[in-house]
């Protein structure tokens, strides 16, 4: 019976298991592996060199090699300015983000590639040099054909995955080669630092150039199907070797695993590595490459980069037996008595290493149109609408005036105020029906009561209206005006009545007297 113990170590198993199975027979899948002396072409370690395997961005050394042999033939200039089209700017990243219809020489584009790995820019480069990328991709087939790479098919620029495009460890050492020999004017282009656009600096994605002795090229490539992948080289006294290191479970173990490989491949004399050369290699009996998506992409965790160094393998996300399952992928087809069966066959030994820190950068400009001028008035140019539109005026529209209460209706016989306008508008509202009253009962004085203290005597005059603040609007002085009316009517009514009330009274005790007299 499985304890709760056991049960976390045996999924780690199985997830291992699962992910060598996914990508072929635990036997039969072998990480790639080879150091090459340049100048002899001697091997001076093989593993899995000839397996079909996907190349990812290293891709674009092939492109690069296929542009710059366009040029030697006076085909293409360094200077020539590539546009870029609407479907290399839909290129996924890592690109530079540049808008259809953007220019940029042929050089600045393949030190942008070299560094940056930028896919939207590999792929003006196919257009624009090939007529089509079908076009650019025959050259790149019909070059690897002509340089000896027996294992590579190509049918895009930038190594985005295409299940038909592969290549072998063997192929990328004879095309590194081939670049080197071929065109030895060209070589810094492969040992840039960095780049400058702008402002931006973006370093190159080899994380061996400036943390290890000696290295001086050439370019990393990622895809999850493919692994983390390099191809390096290095110059110490005079000897250069070249290092292909694919398949790895992120960018740290791919970097330290090159490491490892340069520092045996320098400490083999001439003499100590046999006569086997590239082309002696034995063809691979894998058909095509494993696809490494289950192992290398865990969905559980985020997705790797090609910049990325801190990435863990995907068994140790699942249980920690990444060790023993990476262990098993690296060492299947390496010899038992091999010297290299040390910390580049176990991910376990590389554990707690680490290169050392990155010399200080030493960005190269580049920059888009026919020269860095020419790229600034485009800039300023691409800005202008922004900055007018940030530095346009702004206008403020009126607040529309704070609706006000309407004052209390009250007249100023009972001591209240009220405002100028309302009251000037009761009296001409009230106006007729005081002339009435007059006309019906003979003359009538309204009086305003003057107010008296608690012991009935007056009160100091005071105004009976204080004028407002400010007048209400024209809507309050209709609506004021009209309830002013209405009130100063019935006002004077009642004031008119008791007049004539009194009168009357008045006039029968008159009447009376008269009577008694």
């Amino acid at each position: 019976m499985l304890t709760r113990a056991l049960l976390p170590r045996l999924a780690g198993r199985l997830f291992g298991l699962g992910a060598l199975l996914a990508a072929g027979t635990a036997g039969a899948v072998t990480a790639p592996m080879l150091v090459v002396d340049v100048d002899s072409g001697k091997v001076i370690y093989s593993q899995g060199a000839t397996d079909p395997w996907y190349p990812a961005s290293i891709t674009k050394l092939m492109t690069t090699y296929v542009a710059l042999d366009m040029v030697r033939q006076g085909r293409a200039s360094m200077d020539q300015l590539l546009t870029i089209s609407e479907a290399a700017a839909a290129e996924p990243p890592s690109k530079m983000g540049f808008k259809p219809g953007t220019q940029l020489t042929l050089d600045n584009a393949l030190k942008i590639i070299m560094v940056k790995s930028a896919n939207d820019v590999a792929w003006a480069i196919g257009e624009n040099l090939g007529g089509s990328i079908d076009g650019f991709a025959a050259q790149m087939n019909d070059t690897a054909q002509r340089l000896g790479m027996r294992d590579s098919h190509w049918y895009n620029p930038n190594g985005l995955p295409d299940a038909r495009q592969w290549t072998s460890a063997r192929d990328m050492a004879v095309l590194a080669r081939a670049l080197l020999r071929d065109f030895p004017e060209n070589r810094e282009l492969f040992s840039i630092s960095a780049i400058q656009f702008g402002r931006a600096v973006m370093p190159n994605h080899n994380g061996l150039l400036g943390r290890y002795a000696g290295v001086d090229g050439m370019k990393t490539g990622f895809i999850c199907a493919g692994g983390f992948n390099v191809v390096a080289t290095a110059n110490r006294n005079g000897r250069r070797i070249i290092t292909v290191v694919m398949g790895q479970p992120s960018a740290r173990e791919r970097d330290l695993k090159a490491a490892d490989l340069f520092d045996y491949g320098y400490g083999q004399s001439g003499f100590s590595f046999g006569g086997q050369t590239l082309a002696d290699l034995p063809t691979s009996s894998i058909a095509a490459p494993p696809d490494m998506r289950p192992y290398i992409c865990d969905k559980r965790r985020p997705m790797p980069t090609d910049a990325d160094s801190s990435a863990v393998t995907a068994g140790a996300a699942a249980g920690g037996n990444a060790d023993n399952a990476n262990a098993q992928l690296m060492a299947a087809g390496a010899p038992p008595s091999s010297a290299l069966a040390f910390a580049t066959m176990n991910s376990a030994a590389l554990r707690n290493r680490a290169l050392p820190p990155r010399a200080p950068l030493q960005p190269v400009l580049v920059w888009t149109g026919r020269d860095p001028a020419e790229s600034a008035i485009a800039a300023t140019d691409e800005a202008a609408p922004a900055k007018a539109a940030k530095a346009a005026p702004r206008v403020k529209l009126a607040k529309p005036a704070p609706h006000r209460p309407a004052p209390s209706r009250s007249i100023a016989a009972t001591g209240a105020t009220v405002p100028q306008p309302k009251l000037l508008a009761r009296q001409k509202a009230s106006a007729p029906a005081a002339a009435s009253a007059f006309a019906s009962t003979g003359p009538a004085t309204a009086v305003i009561a003057e107010p008296k203290d608690q012991k009935g005597h007056k009160a100091a005059a005071r105004p009976a209206v204080k004028p407002a603040a400010k007048p209400a609007g024209k809507p309050a002085q209709k609506a004021e005006a009209k309830d002013g009316a209405k009130d100063g009517a019935k006002d004077v009514a009642k004031s008119a009545a008791k007049s004539a009330a009194k009168t009357q009274k008045t006039a029968a005790k008159s009447s009376a007297h008269k009577k008694d007299d």
